[in-house]
């Protein structure tokens, strides 16, 4: 799938502001990210370990921070979305505030940095 950069290039045009500001959060958050591949899909790293990837399907949107711990740990806040222990699905109509990403890659960022 190639790089984030590359991937976000290609996704359609309504999706692409929604799940360009998840990255840009990322980034904000980790400036030290790299980009690269992590299960196959293009993810943001840090130290080498995936930190969040965002894909659009043909029926959602998905952000999948690469840990089973974080949403579940979050389930009373994710009810209006979709999700399972490593994928939280949403979609352009009804996208993942800030507030909650932000909170999903902070947590991501300290178990990385452990």
């Amino acid at each position: 799938m190639g790089t984030v950069t590359e991937y976000l290039e290609n996704v359609s045009a309504t999706s692409r502001p929604v799940l360009e500001r998840i990255v840009e959060i990322a980034r904000e958050l980790a400036p030290d990210a790299e980009e690269g591949t992590s299960y196959g899909m293009p993810a943001l790293l840090v130290e080498g370990k995936g930190l969040v990837s965002v894909l659009e399907t043909k029926k959602h949107l998905a952000l999948y921070p690469f840990s089973g711990q974080i949403l579940p740990e979050m389930s009373e806040e994710l009810g209006g979305y979709s999700w399972s222990p490593g994928t939280l699905r949403f979609s352009v109509d009804n996208p993942v505030p800030d507030s909650m990403v932000r909170r999903i890659l902070e947590t991501r960022l300290t178990q990385i940095r452990k």
